[in-house]
C-alpha cells in the first residue's frame, strides 16, 4: 500500500495540534504541554506545511483555526483513539500490563522465596493474577525467550543469559553441601572431601537443572564419576530419595530447614565449594511493564531483607 503520508506527521504534533485546538491559543497549549510557545508553533507551523493545506491564519498575534483544522481535527481524534486501542491490544497479546503476570520458578524457591514475593505483590498489586510454572533451569530460560513466561527465578550460575536482551535482579546467593541419609556415618568433624564417599551411591537431578553442571563438575574435581542410582526431575523426589537411604547427593542450603531432621547436610571441603546466585530475569524490552516493575521493586525488598538478616 503507497501511502501518501509524509513521515514529519508524527503523533506528537498530532498531540500538540489537537491541545492548541482545545485551549484556543499557543501560550495556554504550551503550558498544558510544558512546552515553550516556540516549541508549540514550530510543530504547528511543520503539521501545516506537511498537510499541505492552510490550517491557520494569523490574526494580530494570534493564530486561528481554519475550516479545514477543525476537519483535520476530528480525524486526529479518531486515529489517536484508534491507535490507543491497538496498542492495549498488542499489550494484551503479548501478555504485558495486564492482570496477569506468568512467572517461571525452580522448584527449591517454592519453599521461601516465591510465596515471599507473591505475598509482596499482592499488596502492591491486589488485582493481580500470578501464575506458577516450575521447571528446570534450561526449561525456564526458553519458555522466558519464547514468550510464554513474563519473568524466571532461576539460578545464573549454571546458565548462559543473554544480558543483552535480559535484566537479571540478583537475590541471593546458596552454598552446595553434600547431603546424605539421616543414617549414614559421615565424618562430621571436617569439611567433606567427595573423595571419601567414592564408594556411595549417589542421586541427581536430571540435565538442565539448577545443581546439575555443579554436580558434574565438583566429582570431576574429585577424580572420579560417581555411581549414580537415579536422576529426578524435581528437587523434592531427589530429597525423598536421599531421606529413604537410596543415595547420597549435592543440594542447596536452601533445603536445610524443610529436611533438617531428616537428612544430614556437610559443607563441601575448599576445592568443591561451589554458590549458586539466585535472580529475577526478564526481557529487557519489559522493562518498564507495571507489573514487572512491580516484581523488581519486590524482589529487591527481597534482597535487602536477606541482606539485613545476614
Amino acid at each position: 500500500m503507497n501511502l501518501d503520508i509524509t513521515n514529519d506527521i508524527t503523533f506528537r504534533k498530532l498531540g500538540i495540534f489537537m491541545v492548541f485546538m482545545e485551549k484556543g491559543n499557543i501560550a495556554r497549549a504550551a503550558e498544558a504541554l510544558n512546552l515553550s510557545g516556540v516549541s508549540v508553533h514550530r510543530a504547528l507551523h511543520t503539521l501545516e506545511e506537511n498537510v499541505r493545506c492552510p490550517l491557520f491564519v494569523h490574526k494580530g498575534r494570534n493564530l486561528i483555526p481554519l475550516p479545514a483544522a477543525w476537519t483535520l481535527l476530528e480525524y486526529c481524534q479518531e486515529v489517536t483513539q484508534l491507535m490507543e486501542r491497538g496498542l492495549d491490544e498488542a499489550r494484551k497479546t503479548a501478555g504485558v500490563g495486564q492482570g496477569r503476570l506468568r512467572v517461571g520458578t525452580l522448584y527449591s524457591l517454592t519453599l521461601e522465596t516465591v510465596p515471599r514475593l507473591i505475598m509482596g505483590m499482592k499488596l502492591r498489586r491486589p488485582d493481580l493474577e500470578m501464575d506458577l510454572t516450575m521447571g528446570s533451569n534450561d526449561t525456564l530460560l526458553h519458555m522466558l525467550e519464547e514468550g510464554s513466561l513474563d519473568a524466571i527465578l532461576i539460578s545464573i550460575s549454571e546458565s548462559e543469559i543473554d544480558t543483552n536482551n535480559l535484566e537479571i535482579l540478583p537475590l541471593f546467593h546458596d552454598d552446595i553441601f553434600l547431603a546424605a541419609p539421616a543414617s549414614a556415618t559421615l565424618k562430621t568433624s571436617t569439611l567433606a572431601d567427595l573423595r571419601d564417599y567414592r564408594s556411595q551411591k549417589f542421586v541427581s537431578l536430571a540435565e538442565g537443572f539448577a545443581t546439575y553442571a555443579g554436580f558434574q563438575e565438583a566429582f570431576h574435581i574429585a577424580g572420579f564419576e560417581p555411581e549414580i542410582v537415579t536422576r529426578v526431575n524435581d528437587i523434592f523426589s531427589m530429597l525423598s530419595l536421599v531421606q529413604a537411604g537410596v543415595g547420597f547427593t549435592l543440594m542447596p542450603g536452601r533445603m536445610r530447614k524443610v529436611y533438617e531432621g531428616s537428612v544430614q547436610m556437610l559443607r563441601l571441603a575448599e576445592p568443591y565449594q561451589m554458590q549458586q546466585l539466585i535472580a529475577i530475569v526478564f526481557a529487557r524490552n519489559r522493562e518498564h511493564d507495571p507489573n514487572l516493575l512491580a516484581l523488581a521493586a519486590e524482589g529487591r525488598m527481597y534482597a535487602r531483607s536477606l541482606g539485613d538478616s545476614a
